[in-house]
């Protein structure tokens, strides 16, 4: 369940009430005026409603001086509600501005992240030098380069070119900075025998282009479905940072084969996060509220899918090719 705390013009409180008739709001109740001069409503509704009352809403708001729709989470009402209730709540999407604010915070190319990639990739590099499984993960659940793909492909079912460009603009960075350290890492390290960790980043297979889109397409629904918890496994399954990690210490040590197979594993995980988040987004009807964004978002999503869909094909070219050259 969710509170919408509206404050409106006076003038527009029949519209709201309108509106909450409209949508079978749970409740719905007039506060009255505020100290603004605004008018006070309370609007009392479940899950899978909170975005078609948003976008009923937005036209009110938008652009009104002091006008605003706060939504509040209702952990707990009495009394319970029922099972059929209970699961009509669970399978709910999340609203899209809520989707938005959550993509946009991890599209920040800001100090913490960057601290964020530095500490990870050495954490990742050690690990994978040392063959330690525990530190690898950890350096896994730590980096934040899944957060800039799923802004992205979001942007893309949004039509956002500004949230599109702010992703691309940090995982480049991100992904510059793991790869620029990790060939520094490279360079100085005594190496002696590669370990397992190491060599496991090298080798790209047709079941690691299954994985990566698996795990993407669980990423788009954990985060649609607010399950927060579920990117923590998607971060281990598909993590971007041991392989870009292991491209530059293979690039900074001469070691050319072993990094062009770890260059193309990071290339597929990259290719499939991204595909599989377009495809998730598009079945799950993710896009902007006018209709002329949507024409806008649904043209844009399918050239942006035939783009992810062709380079993925190259890439399998380009495993297939590396396969049959490595077995000669």
């Amino acid at each position: 369940m969710k509170l919408l705390a509206i404050l409106t013009d006076p003038r527009d409180t029949d519209r709201v009430a309108a509106i909450a008739e409209a949508r079978k709001a749970e409740e719905f109740r007039i506060e009255g005026p505020v100290q603004s001069g605004h008018q006070a409503m309370r609007l009392l509704t479940s899950d899978d409603k909170v975005q078609a009352f948003l976008d009923d809403l937005a036209p009110l708001v938008d652009g009104v001086a002091g006008a605003r729709v706060l939504v509040i989470p209702v952990e707990l009402s009495l009394p319970k509600p029922s099972d059929a209730q209970r699961k009509k709540e669970d399978t709910a999407l999340a609203a899209r501005e809520a989707l938005y604010a959550s993509a946009e915070k991890s599209a920040r190319l800001d100090r913490d992240y960057v601290i964020l990639v530095v500490l990870s990739t050495l954490v990742a590099a050690i690990g994978m030098l040392e063959n330690n499984v525990a530190a690898v993960i950890g350096a896994m659940v730590i980096a934040p380069l899944l957060g800039p793909n799923m802004a992205f492909g979001l942007g893309t079912a949004l039509a956002d070119t500004a949230l599109m460009r702010s992703a691309l603009k940090t995982l480049v960075v991100g992904l510059s900075v793991a790869v620029g350290l990790s060939v520094v890492i490279g360079l100085i390290w005594p190496w002696g025998t590669l370990s397992n960790e190491l060599l496991s980043r090298t080798y790209v297979g047709w079941d690691s282009v299954v994985l990566a889109l698996a795990s993407g397409a669980a990423a788009a629904l954990s985060m649609t479905s607010g399950l927060s918890s579920v990117l923590v496994g998607v971060m281990v399954a598909v993590a971007l940072l041991p392989p870009a990690a292991t491209f530059g210490m293979m690039l900074g040590s001469g070691k050319w084969q072993l990094a062009l197979g770890a260059g193309l594993l990071l290339a597929v995980n990259i290719v499939c996060v991204n595909l599989a988040c377009k495809l998730v987004f598009l079945m799950k009807g993710i896009e902007p509220r006018t209709w002329w964004q949507k024409k806008s978002a649904n043209k844009a999503m399918k050239i942006y899918i035939a783009v992810w869909v062709c380079t993925l094909l190259l890439l399998m070219a380009a495993i297939y090719l590396r396969d049959q050259f490595n077995l000669q």
